[in-house]
């Protein structure tokens, strides 16, 4: 039998039910290619898929089959312009969270300090990847940066990512706010697990850890415990925002005010859906 070309090749993992672009950018890894280096997989389709590449796409979609990330797979996720190194110690960073950072970003631009020679301090708190924090530290420089997480193996593969791209971040390891004990911030940013323990949607997310996703009965328990602590954590006229799910802006922003924060909304993600909440500590008490 002649070895399949490039295009039978995607054409036969369609079949399977793979995704095409999942596909396309599996194949090029196997072909020890750029995933994103599509153009060239579509000009070379006719090619024949070499023997050792062609062991290399059947261990991929078996995996992929099986429900694991291309990410995982491919080694690598693209979030808010950053190649971020991941793996099954931390979750896939989606596109959604990019609403988180654009709006951290927005908050330290009306802070009451905006115009102070005295760099931002902004917290990502449950970093994983560490997605938000050095998306927010390419973005601004002259902040100072710190993202903790309860996982020591998340914030090994942070930190990796963080020299990797040269981006300067401190990495603290606790609970929480427990993990900056006595230090104020600007912005607290976070992305915490917010999905209700038994949840259906958890079925399709085995492969990544359950750690980072489901937090209590109703999903809101970290958020509960953030809220509560972040107030001793903020400056006066510093911002709180949080990530959470589809269905959870009204429950977020009802935390948010009875602890007392101040112009409490909530930003849509891609699909117009309410997926982040925040709020304003008072500037005065």
């Amino acid at each position: 039998m002649n070895p399949p070309t490039l295009r039978n090749t995607l054409h036969q993992a369609h079949q399977h039910g793979l995704d095409r672009l999942d596909a396309q950018m599996l194949l090029l890894h196997a072909l020890g290619r750029s995933p994103h280096d599509r153009a060239w997989l579509l000009a070379h389709d006719s090619d024949t898929l070499p023997e050792p590449a062609a062991a290399r796409w059947l261990a991929l979609l078996q995996r992929r089959q099986t429900g694991e990330p291309v990410a995982y797979l491919l080694g690598e996720k693209a979030f808010f312009g950053l190649n971020l190194a991941v793996d099954a110690r931390v979750l896939v960073p989606r596109p959604d969270t990019e609403t988180l950072v654009q709006w951290a970003l927005e908050a330290l631009d009306t802070l009451p300090a905006a115009d102070s020679p005295t760099p931002a301090h902004v917290l990502d708190l449950g970093t994983g990847s560490g997605a938000i924090a050095l998306a927010l530290a390419q973005q601004r420089p002259d902040a100072h940066i710190t993202a903790t997480d309860a996982s020591a193996d998340a914030l090994a593969v942070a930190q990796a990512n963080a020299q990797q791209l040269g981006l300067t971040v401190r990495f603290a390891h606790g609970s929480w706010l427990v993990a900056v004990p006595g230090q104020l911030f600007d912005v607290i940013a976070s992305n915490p697990p917010y999905i209700a323990e038994g949840d259906a949607h958890l079925a399709a997310l085995i492969h990544e850890p359950i750690s980072a996703l489901t937090s209590g009965c109703d999903g809101l328990d970290d958020i509960r415990t953030i809220v509560a602590q972040a107030p001793d954590a903020l400056q006066p006229g510093g911002w709180l925002l949080l990530e959470h799910g589809h269905d959870q802006a009204a429950a977020v922003r009802a935390l948010l005010r009875c602890a007392g924060f101040e112009q409490v909304s909530s930003r849509t993600d891609l699909a117009g859906i309410e997926r982040c909440s925040g709020g304003c500590r008072p500037e005065q008490p």
